[in-house]
């Protein structure tokens, strides 16, 4: 057991499977209560692992997501209200960048549940909407590659910038953040990698890029900061 723990997780592993094929096998009571034996290990090195981690979280808060999303019930509520805030000010202030379309037929149901939706944006977010009947308009709905009813597009106005933000019925505050993100991409405000996050997360524990590139496709990646973290060296 001593030479288990200096051994790597993939290791001991694999070493678990063979175990667990060779007590199946040869059906032996020694057999058998080796391969828990290492299940017992690989258990109890998981506990510790766990262990480790929660001192880490309380002396690295920054790695610790409650630092950056509190789970009790005031303090959640606090800031639900502020990332609203956030997201109806910004929407709010691209309003005349941008509309909304909702493309419909007039034998879709759905599309009857969608479009008070809609207009409830609308009203909190002072944007033009659109309806639009594929049926009469189907060079329109050639022309955005619409099928499905209901569909909700962003149109950046002047350009042929566009974008799908829903497809079917959406509640009204799933379609506010997916118009928030669509919006901050088209307008290059974040990066692809960064379209989960929300109001107020920029450059927290929920921007994926808070802390500096993640792909080599970033650009950033290409001014010889990436780090192999595999061999702890650049490439």
């Amino acid at each position: 057991m001593a030479e288990l723990a200096t051994w790597t997780p993939p290791k001991i592993r694999k070493l678990i499977e063979e175990q667990r094929d060779y007590a199946a096998t040869v059906l032996t009571v020694d057999a058998v209560a080796d391969f828990w034996r290492l299940q017992d290990f690989a258990r109890r090195k998981a506990r510790a692992f766990a262990g480790v981690t929660q001192i880490a979280m309380l002396q690295y808060p920054e790695l610790n997501s409650k630092s950056a999303n509190p789970m009790v019930g005031d303090a959640r509520s606090e800031m639900s209200a502020e990332k609203d805030a956030i997201r109806r000010s910004y929407l709010r202030a691209h309003a005349s960048e941008f509309a909304l379309v909702m493309f419909s037929r007039s034998t879709c149901g759905y599309c009857r549940v969608q479009w008070p939706i809609i207009q409830r944006f609308q009203e909190e977010m002072g944007w033009q909407v659109t309806l639009m009947d594929i049926d009469k308009r189907p060079d329109v709905s050639a022309r955005f590659g619409v099928e499905v009813t209901p569909t909700t597009m962003i149109i950046r106005r002047g350009s042929q910038q566009r974008m799908i933000i829903a497809s079917g019925v959406e509640a009204y505050p799933n379609l506010a953040q997916m118009a928030y993100q669509a919006v901050r991409l088209l307008r290059g405000d974040i990066r692809p990698e960064q379209f989960m996050t929300g109001p107020g997360e920029d450059a927290g524990f929920f921007d994926a890029l808070g802390n500096g590139p993640v792909s080599a496709t970033d650009p950033r990646a290409l001014d010889g900061d990436l780090v192999d973290a595999s061999i702890g060296r650049k490439p």
